[in-house]
């Protein structure tokens, strides 16, 4: 026979039972589960430098995170990204290691040393093969004991920064962030996304040093190992290479005082064939205990790709192509913001849509079935996410920021299922109130201007 007319035989038998196949009733999901915390082991040394180890996995690697609460938050106003400065320079090497000896040791334990700069923290990360753990730590230890920002690295680093501010102030999206935080935060280290170009080319290595003195100390810090490890080795090895260090200052909380009225705030950019709107406003921080309930009625508003402002959007009307809302926090802080990329043509339209989903989800609860499917998703996510040596450690680090006990965690999934359709619609009535939303474009504002003054007053 021919072996053409074979494979289209069969292919058709197979469409042909497709349909069948697709009657047959679909198993029923088996019960929920909490994540479980594996068991921990923590301890603080003399400096005031913590410690928490957690065997878990079964594969032979261990990941160990350095976090030092310090960041963007503990700028001045002239010290825009003088934090991501000092962490790169962090990378340049030791006073007894260069950068190539960091990576190279790194390396013939089977992994990498990173140093990842965020507005309340600072990560040096590694992951190396379980054998190289004790090793690893005292790598690590040194790297943030013992920088020698040397000076000739100083203006390639500054030089990388530079670009990359170059290419992140043309970004329509943001540019909108940028205008979002100032608004919300004015003068605050949140309110502060990006530097003068000017100011990064005046830092000096006095600059990076006092900032560094200033903000980096055994207190501030808090080692996380997570993997296979020889625990006796793990501690003494911390102890070892941490138990020296200066203790140096407490960490410093500076919670900010958001604000947001309903207003238009427009970033004229001419000829954009896009507008990139941010609306929202500050809302509930994870300390507070309604946090979770608030992160379930985002999935379901905005928050996922089944949620109704994605479906009207997105797939309805086809304003967008990637539209997201999201509940970004930091210390004491939380705001919640749905973020869309819309033609301009549509760009009001597209605000009206969003404004009638929230509306409609504070006149009327959601259905059980739509509100099911989101808490599926968002315990299998948890999960699935928590279910590696990161993004335990991850966890951990969030805990400890927000001054979260480990309940938060294991009874997060339990924290999901509770939330009931009533529960979604009064979180909405009364953290997502329309009226106090900023509204933030950067579009063409002469083809704009008109379509979005009904949602606001203008504000240039």
């Amino acid at each position: 026979m021919n072996p053409t007319k074979t494979l289209l035989t069969g292919l058709l038998i197979l469409a042909l039972a497709v349909p069948a196949m697709a009657q047959e009733t679909p198993p029923e999901g088996g019960t929920p589960k909490d994540f479980n915390l594996p068991e921990q082991t923590t301890f603080t040394l003399d400096n005031g430098l913590q410690a928490t180890l957690v065997p878990y996995g079964t594969l032979p690697k261990v990941t160990a995170r350095v976090v030092v609460r310090t960041g963007n938050i503990n700028e001045e106003a002239d010290q825009v990204w003088l934090a991501d400065l000092t962490g790169e320079l962090l990378k340049e090497g030791t006073t007894t290691r260069s950068a190539l000896d960091i990576a190279e040791e790194a390396a013939q334990m089977g992994g990498e040393v990173n140093v990842i700069v965020g507005m309340d923290q600072t990560y040096i990360s590694g992951d190396v093969l379980s054998e190289f753990g004790p090793d690893l730590i005292a790598l690590m230890a040194d790297v943030i004991q013992n920088p020698a920002f040397p000076e000739s690295e100083l203006e390639r680093v500054k030089r990388d920064l530079i670009r990359q501010l170059s290419i992140q102030k043309t970004q329509p999206g943001t540019m909108a962030l940028e205008k979002f935080r100032a608004l919300m935060y004015g003068d605050h280290p949140y309110g502060r996304i990006f530097p003068k170009e000017a100011m990064l080319e005046g830092y000096t290595l006095d600059d990076v040093g006092a900032f560094y003195e200033e903000n980096f100390g055994a207190a501030r810090t808090h080692v996380y190992v997570v993997g296979r490890f020889d625990m006796r080795a793990m501690q003494r090895a911390i102890r070892e290479a941490f138990g020296d260090w200066q203790r140096g200052a407490d960490s410093v909380m500076l919670p900010p005082s958001p604000q947001s009225e309903r207003a238009v705030h427009i970033v004229d950019l001419p000829g954009a064939a896009q507008s990139n709107v941010y609306i929202g406003l500050p809302v509930l921080d994870p300390s507070q205990p309604d946090y979770v309930a608030l992160q379930v009625t985002n999935s379901l508003l905005g928050g996922s790709f089944a949620s109704r402002i994605t479906s009207n959007i997105r797939e309805d009307k086809g304003y967008t192509y990637s539209p997201f809302s999201q509940l970004s926090s930091r210390y004491r802080n939380a705001y919640w913001a749905q973020v869309a990329a819309v033609t301009t043509a549509v760009t009001g339209p597209a605000i009206e849509e969003i404004f009638k989903e929230i509306d409609r989800l504070q006149n009327e609860p959601p259905p059980a079935g739509e509100l099911e499917g989101i808490q599926n998703y968002m315990a299998g996510t948890f999960v699935l996410q928590n279910s590696s040596r990161g993004g335990i450690i991850g966890q951990l680090a969030f805990l400890d920021l927000h001054g979260l006990d480990a309940s938060y965690l294991t009874s997060y999934v339990n924290t999901v299922y509770a939330v009931t359709p009533e529960t979604v619609q009064q979180m909405t009535q009364q953290h997502l109130r329309a009226e106090d939303m900023m509204i933030v474009i950067v579009g063409d504002k002469a083809q704009i201007e008109q379509q979005v003054a009904p949602f606001g007053r203008l504000v240039n």
